[in-house]
């Protein structure tokens, strides 16, 4: 195709002319192309203008569930912008995705899938929808912020020698926080044992399109991919993709759960936005991320010379295996070197001085940039984290060093998470763990003392945060090794999330 048919936006256009034409609404949707709207409230004139376009499926408009036309259109060149064999719009965010993908590989109750311990929740939900197995992988901990990666390649080879027949590998990269380690490894090892390699990109629709940026999992192999086009790109809140190539996936399997999955009225405003986000990038390629991409660079400089405040940094050529080599430069993930603030009441000073920030934890701060980011904006953020210093440099009493440095609040419970994880305590790959929408009623769950509760199947999900890994989910059966480190956590005043009683004296458990 020629360049300038990449910078088309199909769906977009189709819209424009609808909105031109302004026919007479006998179909649905009841606003009537916003004229509902006119004259009867104040203030939501820009929604109105949003209405014109907010469609069906009539003659022009094509039908996302059958495209024919602009729709089938827009994703093939979608497709061609991403690196995909065949691409899907969502208008269910990436949970969509997600879903999708579990439901179209694990088609019988039962179903082993071998998924990354620390998953978003739309994974867990997809597992119950499949009535499936999960055997889940930890994930390699960066061992100077304690984050976590993805499951070592290792990791995944032991899993697929255990369960030769799961039907998939399905892993989260990169991490909320921007992380992330080579891909390639895996989805070559899966093909080798015949099994597709899934990934949540959710945070990485932005990936491998401009050399700065990191590789995308299309690209490095992976089978089915689901992107947030909404997150890091330019798509309306919800709109996302899904991208598929290879043979390991069944197609027509995953059209029907996608028909499932969506509603049968979907947005056209978040579609367009879809196709409108991908011309984008046709039209002005690598050009389209400079303005974010130095502003980030700005920003990382004017850190770096900050006293106070440190950003989360790849270790760089060690001579070890690491668990995180991969950092979107449009992710900064920022703490307090002085420990004096933890990351959620930076994130509070931080919107007092008006910059609002993706995420925080206890320790970090998740700065999210992207093509609409500016150099002015970066200027913003700086002269904010100088007014935070220097507010708190009275009480400090001391000077801190700042720039690449590691956190170090919670240390010993890090520490402690790191050995338990690092040293082979909590197992690498567990047991098959059942899903099902079948909800335990309170008279088959009993909340039992820790020292009691070998052997017993967990009834609730307990994660320590930091690092938000997942240490049991319900289903899972509590071993000597889980054991102690319930104890180890409950001993050492450890924050968990979860548990009814969040200081561990007590776990709830299946009864029988």
């Amino acid at each position: 195709m020629a360049e300038e048919h990449y910078g088309r936006a199909p769906l977009v256009e189709a819209l424009q002319q609808y909105q031109v034409k302004k026919d007479a609404s006998f179909h649905v949707p009841g606003h009537k192309n916003g004229q509902a709207l006119r004259g009867h409230a104040k203030g939501i004139e820009e929604l109105a203008r949003v209405m014109e376009i907010d469609v069906t499926e009539i003659t022009g408009t094509d039908d996302l569930h059958h495209p024919e036309g602009v729709i089938r259109e827009a994703q093939q060149l979608a497709a061609a912008q991403f690196g995909a064999e065949e691409t899907f719009f969502l208008v269910g965010g990436s949970t969509a995705g997600n879903l999708a993908l579990i439901l179209s590989v694990c088609t019988a109750p039962g179903d082993v899938l071998l998924v990354q311990r620390n998953v978003h929740k739309s994974v867990i939900h997809g597992l119950m929808l499949a009535g499936a197995h999960a055997v889940f992988l930890a994930p390699q901990l960066d061992a100077g912020s304690g984050l976590a990666t993805i499951p070592s390649e290792a990791t995944v080879r032991e899993a697929l020698r255990r369960y030769p027949g799961a039907k998939g590998v399905l892993l989260t990269h990169p991490s909320y926080y921007g992380m992330g380690a080579p891909l390639q490894p895996l989805a070559e090892l899966c093909h080798a044992h015949g099994v597709p390699l899934l990934i949540d990109e959710a945070h990485g629709a932005h990936f491998g399109q401009h050399p700065a940026l990191p590789e995308s999992a299309l690209a490095a192999g992976a089978d089915g991919v689901v992107q947030s086009t909404h997150k890091m790109l330019t798509a309306l809140t919800m709109g996302a993709m899904l991208h598929v190539q290879g043979g390991l996936l069944d197609r027509t399997l995953l059209r029907q759960r996608l028909a499932m999955l969506q509603s049968s009225s979907p947005s056209y405003p978040i579609m367009a936005s879809l196709d409108l986000s991908r011309s984008l990038l046709g039209a002005q390629g690598p050009a389209f991320f400079e303005g974010g991409l130095a502003a980030a660079a700005h920003l990382r400089r004017g850190l770096a010379k900050q006293s106070r405040f440190g950003v989360v940094e790849p270790p760089g050529a060690s001579g070890e295996a690491a668990a995180y080599t991969i950092q979107d430069p449009l992710k900064l993930v920022i703490f307090d070197a002085s420990a004096a603030l933890s990351g959620y009441e930076l994130q509070e000073r931080l919107e007092a001085e008006g910059c609002v920030p993706e995420m925080s934890d206890d320790r970090f701060v998740v700065l999210a940039l992207g093509p609409g980011t500016t150099m002015e904006d970066a200027d913003r953020l700086l002269q904010a984290l100088d007014h935070i210093a220097n507010a708190e440099a009275d009480s400090l009493g001391k000077t801190v060093r700042g720039g690449l440095v590691s956190p170090t609040g919670s240390a010993n419970e890090l520490s402690t998470w790191n050995n338990s994880v690092q040293g082979g305590h909590l197992s690498e790959v567990s047991g098959p763990v059942p899903f099902s929408l079948t909800p335990l009623i309170p008279g088959e769950i009993e909340a039992i003392p820790v020292e009691e509760s070998l052997g017993r199947q967990a009834a609730e999900m307990i994660i320590p945060y930091p690092p938000g890994i997942p240490l049991l989910y319900p289903g899972e059966i509590i071993t000597e090794t889980v054991r102690q480190r319930l104890r180890l956590l409950r001993d050492s005043g450890a924050k968990c999330q979860g548990p009814a009683d969040p200081r561990l004296h007590t776990i709830q458990v299946k009864k029988g």
